[in-house]
């Protein structure tokens, strides 16, 4: 799984070979949909961003800079898509109640790690700009290049961004006395 049979998995998408473009989907979806999770924290909006993004991307391979990784690229289509559902959602709220009809039942969501969910919901306190460079940092393991990449900003702006958003976590947890 390098960048080099990334890029070659996109030349061969590229000559219309969609088997291809199913191994990409395979490599990085479930990347994609647990920093759209992670930033939106409801499980439908998740999977739509990911079929979005997946989508667009397939569209738009045409657009692609062999030059660059492959997963920034798309991860950058999927923070956009995640951003664009936030602003049109206009979350401002920590989302608690993420139900689905396939959730665990009692039992299963006992057993869950307490501190995983305490983490989730300060998270989800966080305003989205922070979330998201936490998110892309220490969730998906993204260089502070490649976030600057995906978001569109300066190295020197996701460094900033990332301090704050540290901070605010901190003070979060502190004052919920989890920390």
């Amino acid at each position: 799984m390098t960048d080099d049979s990334d890029t070659a998995l996109v030349s061969q998408c590229r000559g219309g070979n969609r088997q291809a473009f199913e191994a990409l989907l395979a490599r990085y979806e479930r990347q994609v949909f647990g920093a759209a999770f992670r930033i939106l924290h409801h499980r439908e909006d998740a999977t739509d961003v990911t079929q979005t993004a997946f989508l667009r991307a397939y569209e738009h391979l045409d657009r692609f800079d062999p030059g660059q990784r492959f997963s920034s690229w798309l991860y950058r289509i999927a923070v956009n898509e995640a951003l664009d559902v936030v602003r049109s959602r206009r979350y401002s709220q920590p989302l608690l109640d993420d139900a689905p009809a396939d959730r665990d039942g009692p039992d299963e969501m006992a057993a869950h790690d307490q501190s995983d969910v305490a983490m989730q919901e300060a998270l989800m306190a966080l305003k989205i700009e922070y979330r998201t460079v936490i998110v892309l940092k220490h969730l998906q393991d993204c260089s502070y290049e490649e976030i600057a990449h995906i978001l569109e900003c300066p190295v020197k702006t996701v460094k900033s961004r990332l301090f704050t958003a540290r901070q605010a976590l901190r003070d979060v947890l502190a004052a919920r006395g989890q920390l």
